[in-house]
């Protein structure tokens, strides 16, 4: 189950200027810690966070009625995971995608939460990060995740790979 603390919801567009905030949190712990080269610039910028509420994938995480957390779950196929340098996916079966998660770093288990929640839809979970960010690398080996090789973002940027096959 989810973590009973946290609530887990659709992101609405009234949410975006905490939303915002949040990622604007996320970067500074990020440069903060020996990732300087991720989520430069505006990224995510209001724009892309608009049309993933639209799409329905963005979600936050809420304690006590306030928004700690934010991640995007992708329940369809993502290009760049078609191919899988120096190794491959666990299996090809359905699986989701968690993208751009982050906190307000004010509460703890908000990975955990939102792991829960995507098994709650697919047994298998997959994730991607940048090379110097040792936190989500962290967080995905404690949970279960088993590094999988290297994928491509579109623009030619090279993130670890990680799959979850539940249980």
């Amino acid at each position: 189950m989810v973590n009973s603390e946290l609530e887990i919801t659709l992101a609405k567009e009234i949410d975006l200027d905490r939303i915002l905030e949040i990622y604007g949190i996320a970067k500074a712990y990020m440069r903060k810690n020996g990732n300087p080269n991720q989520w430069n610039g505006g990224y995510p910028d209001r724009e892309t966070l608009e049309m993933d509420i639209e799409k329905q994938r963005l979600y936050v995480c809420k304690k006590d009625g306030v928004i700690q957390g934010v991640f995007v779950l992708l329940m369809e196929k993502e290009e760049t995971y078609d191919y899988v340098e120096g190794g491959q996916w666990l299996n090809e079966e359905p699986y989701g995608t968690i993208h751009r998660i982050a906190s307000s770093g004010e509460v703890r288990g908000i990975f955990k939460a939102c792991l829960d929640f995507a098994r709650e839809r697919v047994a298998n979970v997959r994730v991607d990060t940048h090379h110097d960010n040792h936190t989500m690398q962290y967080l995905a080996e404690k949970y279960g995740f088993r590094k999988c090789g290297i994928i491509y973002l579109k623009s030619g940027s090279p993130r670890l790979a990680y799959h979850y096959v539940g249980h």
